[in-house]
């Protein structure tokens, strides 16, 4: 394999194959805690991306310093570094938003995305490999959770990004946007995507075989 197929294999593999919430089902509680609505799904998700790439660049350029016996609290150190970062900038520069996340940005320390690619692919892969991972994993989050938040938002509220796009007869369902809802949606999107990601890996590998015989 290519260089070139090689890193689009490793941003691919975040969207489609290991996507974080869809497939390997990290990061729950603050997937189903802020998807009621667009807006809190496209943040939380930018913050997370931001907190990946960086700290996946940092810890690869650091993978033959940083001792073996403190290789966790090295990772927690650095990942803390960006997610105060990134908490800072919010308050700053987006207050309603940081406020309506809360204690989710914060807690993107303990985010058990962040420390899997950091400990399963940042500290044993070149810088390059390392940041595409990051965005790759950061897409892929940021495409589920966003997905997750307009369906709850459309169908609990009947608005997105706070507009009204149902008609002003229709009744939101408020359950969708309570945890029940919360658990129910993710429920049903996790079979739709994954039988979507099936189809579309047998017709991939039917195409291989063709293409091979």
């Amino acid at each position: 394999m290519s260089e070139k197929k090689s890193i689009r294999a490793v941003f691919m593999n975040g969207i489609l194959r290991e996507n974080p919430i869809f497939r390997l089902l990290l990061g729950m509680c603050p997937t189903l805690a802020i998807s009621t609505a667009v807006s809190q799904g496209i943040g939380m998700g930018l913050a997370s991306t931001f907190v990946l790439v960086s700290s996946n660049l940092v810890i690869s350029l650091l993978r033959n310093v940083i001792p073996e016996k403190v290789r966790i609290p090295s990772f927690v150190v650095v990942i803390a570094t960006f997610v105060t970062i990134v908490d800072l900038l919010m308050k700053a520069f987006l207050p309603e938003l940081s406020k309506s996340l809360g204690v989710y940005i914060p807690l993107i320390v303990v985010n058990c995305i962040i420390f899997a690619r950091a400990e399963a692919f940042a500290s044993k892969n070149t810088p390059l490999r390392a940041i595409v991972d990051g965005f790759g994993m950061g897409a892929g989050f940021t495409l589920a959770i966003t997905l997750l938040s307009a369906v709850r938002e459309v169908i609990g509220s009947g608005t997105f990004l706070g507009m009204q796009v149902m008609p002003e007869t229709y009744q939101p369902m408020a359950i969708i946007i309570r945890p029940p809802g919360g658990f129910l949606t993710l429920g049903i999107l996790l079979v739709l995507v994954n039988a979507a990601v099936k189809a579309f890996e047998k017709r991939k590998e039917a195409k291989a075989k063709e293409g091979i015989a």
